[in-house]
């Protein structure tokens, strides 16, 4: 296949033009450098089956050529309250490629008779009030609230989807992607796995927000693309959670970055950090993923981390 990867010098964009290339197809990786990065994709430069376009999605797509599928990976994805990218400091950007992008990225998949493949996440389901979270729960977001810019985006990506292959029969598929971590995050940009990481490699105490007792669950990139990948090759039309659902306490992990990296730093924990709305338990039911794709993540906690360490110790100043 010919793929268009929109996001695709992104953390989870560029390795999945990773896997696609190793699969046999040709890619185009479209991405305007606000959060993604060309150091993702450098080792792809050159390549006859892979082509890098920058450019903003929310702005009309031309892609030259027949398209086979489009997998719509462009967003900010941070919930930091201070990094430069991410969706609470890129508001209406946030609102507008989730909207906007979405729509000029479905409209290739139709032009092109494309599959498309929406990156949604965990977010639709807000705080959630169902725990673990199913694909059938409606969630409990606040429409109006600072992460709003990304849940309601995400959801209208998602209507807006089901739109388009209810209406012009666009043949679509949606994964809604829980907690992922793995090398090419980007340091700074305020989620836990880079800021608990940043920090032991430099030796200070892991900043953790209130008491600890949120908790997350958290899936090794590979493990995550080969879900995503998976559900591309499937006929699946309906959201698809993927994600580990080992579920841990942030203090918990944060004592597992410690103990990996042989932090002597310990925690120092921060009453008042926490975003509003910050979901307090965070955990997928992974039940459609195994019954439909045959999926189910492989890599343990500590082995990721491992790999996770060794990537960010060329990134973090010594």
């Amino acid at each position: 296949m010919r793929i268009l990867i929109t996001g695709g010098a992104g953390f989870l964009g560029s390795h999945l033009c990773d896997r696609l290339l190793a699969d046999g197809h040709s890619v185009i990786a479209m991405d305007n450098l606000i959060t993604g990065s060309t150091r993702n994709i450098q080792h792809l430069m050159g390549r006859e089956d892979f082509r890098f376009i920058k450019h903003n999605v929310y702005e009309y797509i031309y892609i030259d050529g027949p398209i086979d599928a489009v997998l719509n990976f462009a967003s900010p994805a941070s919930p930091s309250k201070t990094a430069p990218t991410g969706y609470l400091q890129l508001p209406i950007q946030t609102m507008k490629v989730g909207a906007i992008g979405t729509l000029n990225a479905l409209g290739v998949a139709r032009a092109k008779n494309a599959r498309f493949l929406l990156a949604s996440t965990s977010e639709v389901y807000g705080d959630p009030l169902e725990h673990p979270q199913k694909e059938t729960y409606w969630g409990h977001v606040d429409p109006n609230g600072v992460r709003s810019v990304y849940d309601e985006a995400k959801r209208f990506a998602e209507a807006l989807t089901m739109a388009y292959h209810r209406t012009h029969g666009v043949d679509t598929r949606i994964v809604r992607i829980f907690n992922t971590y793995g090398p090419r995050m980007e340091l700074g940009d305020g989620r836990v796995v880079p800021n608990f990481v940043g920090q032991a490699l430099r030796g200070e105490p892991l900043t953790v927000y209130g008491d600890g007792a949120q908790t997350r669950s958290f899936c090794y990139c590979s493990d995550l693309i080969d879900g995503i990948v998976k559900l591309l090759y499937s006929n699946e039309h309906d959201p698809v959670n993927i994600g580990n659902p080992n579920e841990l306490s942030i203090k918990e992990f944060a004592e597992t970055i410690n103990r990996v990296t042989g932090n002597p730093g310990g925690i120092q924990y921060v009453a008042d950090g926490r975003t509003q709305g910050d979901p307090q338990q965070r955990r997928p039911d992974i039940s459609r993923a195994k019954t439909i794709l045959g999926w189910e993540p492989k890599v343990g906690l500590e082995e990721g981390l491992r790999e996770t360490i060794a990537y960010f110790r060329t990134v973090v100043p010594a």
